[in-house]
């Protein structure tokens, strides 16, 4: 059963910085592209970013692109997010989502979410 569950979400002040975390099971984790997902309070989903397998290529939403960092460890099968300078406007449940194959062509599961909430 494939299962992710992210982490790291929390209260942060503007300008302030975060680290989400994702652990993967129930597949081949290096086999896969990943990438994270955000819903922000009434709004529909946006992506926001993502990384092949190796970690070789990674894209990124133009509104964090220079501001947040996605990364991968293959060997611990986990998914990371890094997020600096964040703003009002980056608070969201954010999901870290499986590729359904080695390229980008499309997500069949999700995590449950983690929240991240920035304000002051």
């Amino acid at each position: 059963e494939v299962q992710l569950v992210e982490s790291g979400g929390g209260l942060v002040q503007p300008g302030g910085s975060l680290r989400l975390s994702c652990a993967a099971s129930g597949f081949t984790f290096e086999d896969f592209a990943m990438s994270w997902v955000r819903q922000a309070p009434g709004k529909g989903p946006e992506w926001v970013s993502s990384i092949s397998v190796n970690g070789i290529t990674t894209y990124y939403t133009d509104s964090m692109k220079g501001r947040v960092t996605i990364s991968r460890d293959d060997a611990k099968h986990m998914l990371y997010l890094q997020m600096n300078s964040l703003n009002s406007e980056d608070t969201a449940v954010y999901y870290c989502a499986k590729h359904r194959s080695s390229w980008f062509n499309g997500m069949d599961y999700w995590g449950k979410g983690t929240l991240v909430t920035v304000s002051s």
